[in-house]
């Protein structure tokens, strides 16, 4: 009779210690054949979609931006305080990070990212600026590195659905946010095809209302009096 190897059965708790992020992986996200544009890795029946570039700056930078998303519209809906603490997460080229400093004078806004590219070219407009109360923050796919409960608002533009972890990144966001601190997502609807951007760069009110849910975060209020997005706004419980 052939000798089999004996089968080894780690605990869970083992497991953990070996590939925590392997099993959270298997926990929370299953893979589907890539879509064009996206990852192939799925969150909570949505796939994850392909993240930008630092050879995006340039759209990002557009001139037409303001009358195509009105940003400056954004702006006047944040209610900031000026001694707030913003965290701009996935702020790219530091188009809205530069917006929001000066709404802040007293605060300070942290410019989030995880490519070092976009973060050094925050720091050379920065300097131009002058823009003392902008800080640039390297971070990782799986967390922001924000300082544990410190800011009054975190802002997302047309970030989120790129993350490829979500709930990681999500969880680190909460544990950064001050009680009732806030969540603003500017998402482009995803329920309008009449949207012109792809698929996967969009996102459901309904959808992102299921996933803020399961990381703790109150729904507050969605907004439509952008063109093309969404405005919605999440909280973290005050106590």
């Amino acid at each position: 009779m052939p000798a089999f190897p004996r089968r080894i059965v780690l605990p869970f708790a083992a497991l953990a210690l070996i590939a925590p992020s392997l099993l959270a992986d298997e926990t929370l996200y299953t893979s589907k054949e890539p879509s064009r544009d996206g990852t192939g890795k799925v969150y909570m029946g949505r796939e994850i979609a392909q993240t930008v570039s630092s050879h995006a700056i340039s759209w990002l930078e557009r001139r037409d931006r303001e009358a195509e998303e009105r940003p400056a519209l954004v702006m006047e809906n944040l209610g900031l305080k000026p001694g707030d603490v913003v965290a701009d997460i996935g702020a790219g080229s530091g188009y809205f990070t530069f917006l929001l400093a000066p709404l802040v004078p007293q605060g300070r806004v942290i410019a989030v990212d995880i490519q070092q590219e976009m973060l050094d070219f925050v720091e050379g407009r920065k300097k131009l600026k002058q823009a003392a109360n902008v800080e640039t923050l390297l971070g990782t796919i799986e967390d922001t590195h924000l300082p544990e409960g410190e800011v009054d608002l975190v802002l997302m533009v047309d970030a989120y659905h790129e993350f490829s972890h979500p709930r990681e990144m999500m969880e680190s966001i909460v544990k950064g946010l001050a009680p009732g601190g806030r969540v603003v997502f500017i998402e482009y609807r995803g329920e309008d095809p009449k949207v012109p951007i792809k698929p996967l760069h969009k996102m459901t009110v309904k959808q992102i209302t299921r996933e803020m849910a399961a990381v703790g975060l109150e729904f507050v209020e969605v907004r439509d009096f952008l063109p093309i997005q969404h405005f919605l706004v999440f909280r973290k419980p005050a106590s």
